[in-house]
């Protein structure tokens, strides 16, 4: 469904992704693991083009181009397919929860706004959220911030949702209730693609993990498989300090 090949990415002198190939199919999750700084991040926004890979190719169910010469239009008609849920929620400070997951469909969609509107209050209630649908951001905590923006990403019908390490920004208690909308996203059959820290999310609600390291795919395998027999030493030291820690 979703194939990206020998992707590379620099900033300066800083080697971050070199020659990464990377796929998921349609209803799949997949959990991108590794220590801070190994490209994961750098690796979605290369994928959803919030950033230019320096080189590569991207294979979207019809869609083949290159990612470092592609145009605006083609890039806009790519993104139209994804979702993007951030780490800091990014939410229009002056609009309601309604209005921010609305924004997307009217303004790059051109949904009518009651279809719209319909739609929306349709997502906020999915991720339960339709009682702050009139609330803005600052009146929400950051776990409801994060389910009105996992509202606004889904909104559209995506063929593939990206998550960059939803939960980050949370504390523990709001993390699970963000968690618990990501479990039952999947257990609907959506394709997400999730950069994540949350190891008992990786191990039970994805299918398979990708683990990097230092802008490579160290190690790549079903999640069952991942976990109970990491083949390589960098992904079994990497899983005895993280869930150690847990």
């Amino acid at each position: 469904m979703l194939e990206v090949k020998n992707v590379y990415k620099s900033f300066g002198n800083n080697h971050v992704l070199k020659g990464i190939d990377f796929k998921v199919d349609k209803g799949e999750v997949v959990a991108v693991l590794g220590p801070s700084g190994s490209g994961k991040t750098t690796l979605l926004r290369c994928i959803s083009f919030l950033e230019r890979a320096d080189s590569g190719t991207i294979d979207f169910d019809e869609f083949h181009y290159d990612m470092a010469d592609i145009s605006k239009k083609e890039i806009h008609t790519l993104r139209m397919q994804m979702g993007f849920v951030f780490q800091n929620f990014n939410l229009f400070a002056n609009k309601t929860a309604l209005a921010n997951v609305m924004e997307g469909l009217v303004t790059a969609r051109h949904v009518p706004k009651a279809e719209a509107q319909k739609r929306a209050h349709e997502m906020l209630t999915k991720v339960g959220m339709e009682d702050r649908a009139d609330y803005y951001p600052a009146q929400l905590s950051g776990g409801q911030q994060q389910r009105v923006a996992i509202a606004r990403a889904i909104a559209s019908g995506p063929r593939v949702v990206l998550f960059d390490e939803p939960t980050s920004a949370l504390d523990p208690e709001l993390t699970g209730e963000v968690l618990a909308v990501m479990r039952n996203l999947a257990e609907e059959g959506t394709t997400m693609v999730v950069v994540t820290h949350e190891m008992k999310f990786a191990e039970n609600v994805a299918n398979r993990v990708v683990f990097m390291e230092g802008g490579n795919i160290v190690e790549e395998n079903t999640a069952k498989e991942f976990f109970r027999n990491p083949q390589k030493e960098r992904a079994r030291q990497f899983l005895q300090k993280t869930i150690g820690e847990a």
